[in-house]
């Protein structure tokens, strides 16, 4: 099954390459059996192979077999794997990925905690969750769905908190003290990639259902 190219930016090939690489090169430690990224991404196996086969030859990707399984994985050796990481980042990676799930009328979204502060250069260990802050009227079950999607779809867990807007603006509120202090970002599909490829998102969605 061929997918369309991403709308956020269609320099790829289709949306299942582009997604592959950002599992891959967002976790370039970890190493993944392509039945189980098939199911991790929600593409045929198929489909998902062929991907495999045309990313290892361009030598984007490294594989080996074990036993009766192929097992991937990032290959940060290549020329291109840093730039390519950057590219997968800001197209693809947690603030887009938290944007576009939390993307709830009317509300704020936050991002702090340690994701933040290396996103921001500040040295540490890698981070093991990502901290959202949603500021607005919201339905909470709303908010942990999105929370359960973003972390599908990172790999990694998604910890959301919900302030009002009143409290957002509250000097005395101690998170909101805590998050204003420290490292955090604002994520906003518009804002990361403009209002045209934010329409065009709105508008595939619209007619996949």
């Amino acid at each position: 099954m061929r997918s369309d190219g991403p709308a956020l930016l269609p320099i790829f090939r289709s949306q299942h390459q582009a997604e592959l690489l950002m599992w891959l090169y967002l976790h370039p430690d970890a190493e993944y059996g392509v039945s189980d990224l098939a199911e991790r991404l929600g593409v045929p196996l198929s489909t998902l192979h062929r991907e495999v086969v045309r990313l290892d030859a361009a030598g984007l990707i490294a594989s080996r077999t074990l036993g009766r399984n192929r097992l991937v994985r990032a290959n940060t050796d290549h020329p291109a794997a840093k730039a390519l990481a950057q590219l997968l980042e800001v197209t693809f990676g947690p603030r887009v990925v938290i944007a576009e799930e939390f993307a709830i009328p009317g509300v704020k979204k936050v991002v702090f905690g340690s994701w933040a502060a290396r996103h921001a250069g500040e040295a540490g260990p890698p981070p093991n969750d990502i901290d959202v802050l949603v500021v607005g009227k919201v339905d909470r079950a709303d908010v942990y769905e999105a929370a359960d999607r973003a972390s599908s779809r990172l790999g990694i867990e998604v910890n959301p908190v919900v302030r009002t807007s009143k409290q957002w603006v509250d000097p005395e509120d101690a998170l909101v003290k805590q998050i204003r202090a420290s490292a955090h970002a604002e994520v906003d599909l518009a804002t990361l990639h403009g209002t045209a490829a934010c329409d065009a998102l709105e508008s595939k969605r619209a007619r996949t259902g």
